[in-house]
């Protein structure tokens, strides 16, 4: 692991994370290799989708990925890491927590209630049911179809997931989020949910989008925080898949971790499917006119993802690229093996070194 500084770095310890070792019972085959696939429909999730019925609570983004500019005020001891508290469950949990939490950044700016039933563009008309999960770039919740609706996915689906973000938050100062524009270019893309509907109603914008599975952190989890190498490598083969058909498009995610991959629905045939969620933090690496790799930049003042997973790159404050994906990959899938990455259980004091 290279050095991200030539300082020494003063650190305090908190404590240490032994991860329940895995039943020797448990089924490995969980997730099916990738295969070359044609079909492109629906394969994929959304930021901020979740499961179908009969399924508990998931939290799609526990500790939310964050965006530290200069103006945010984050200084000493404002940097924390989690340390992963959990026994493995029967099922799958769907509590979350994992990744770094910077502390102070702005959270949902506004309490306002989201609306009762949802109708955006030409969208069937949904019941708001309960809430699925929160991130650093909005609400996610179950929207039943009010009449009609005869599959479990795709437009016609009889639940759909909704994603609000109020029209006062951060990433909606200048009109739709941002995240928009990216599903607009990767609507359709391999691994990549479908946005079936989208609109502003009231306060909020809002996505209609496929209910998914678990993430795997959430696997993770319901396998005593320990997987075997050959489930790891499995899934590896699939999220690498997922990355190269994202950056063929012209576009790096910026936020690769165990939370932001799910599975498909269960009881269907996408259900050992695996799909990339959560496209708040994605940007170009290539110019869309040019072809050209864009420009390089370095802020060291600036951080963008979760701090546990991003690269070395990404906490040096430099241009996101298809690189950076990769290594968060690497850590994600060494994180699923060894149950922690190195740094973790550290409290950065010092923020200048």
């Amino acid at each position: 692991m290279p050095e991200l500084r030539s300082r020494a770095r003063r650190s305090k310890r908190l404590g240490d994370l032994q991860p329940a070792s895995q039943p020797a019972n448990q089924e490995e085959n969980f997730l099916a290799p990738a295969q070359n696939r044609t079909r492109r429909r629906g394969r994929g999730n959304a930021a901020g989708v979740a499961r179908g019925r009969g399924v508990r609570l998931i939290d799609l983004d526990p500790n939310p990925p964050r965006e530290i500019l200069p103006q945010a005020g984050v200084g000493a001891g404002d940097l924390a890491c989690n340390k992963i508290e959990g026994v493995a469950n029967k099922e799958i949990p769907m509590e979350g927590g994992s990744a770094d939490k910077v502390m102070g950044v702005e959270e949902e700016p506004s309490s306002t209630p989201v609306p009762d039933r949802v109708q955006v563009g030409n969208s069937p008309m949904y019941r708001t049911e309960r809430k699925l999960g929160k991130g650093g770039f909005g609400q996610v919740y179950v929207g039943r179809r009010v009449t009609g609706g005869s599959e479990r996915m795709g437009p016609d689906a009889i639940e759909v997931a909704l994603k609000f973000e109020h029209r006062n938050s951060k990433g909606c100062n200048y009109g739709p989020p941002y995240e928009w524009q990216v599903y607009n270019s990767l609507n359709g893309c391999y691994g990549v949910p479908l946005v079936h509907y989208k609109g502003r109603q009231g306060d909020f914008y809002i996505l209609v989008m496929d209910i998914l599975g678990p993430s795997l952190w959430d696997v993770w989890n319901s396998l005593g925080q320990s997987m075997s190498p050959s489930m790891a490598a499995s899934i590896a083969v699939e999220a690498i898949s997922i990355l190269e058909k994202l950056h063929m498009k012209g576009f790096v995610h910026g936020d690769v971790k165990p939370e932001n991959f799910l599975l498909g629905q269960p009881g269907t045939a996408e259900e050992k499917k695996l799909y990339l969620i959560d496209l708040g933090l994605a940007s170009r690496w290539k110019d869309a006119s040019s072809g050209q790799h864009v420009e390089y930049d370095l802020r060291l003042d600036i951080f963008r993802g979760t701090i546990r997973y991003a690269s070395v790159h990404a906490h040096l404050g430099r241009t996101g690229s298809r690189r950076d994906d990769l290594e968060s990959q690497a850590y994600t899938l060494i994180f699923l093996i060894k149950g922690r990455l190195p740094w973790q259980g550290y409290q950065v004091t010092d923020t200048n070194t």
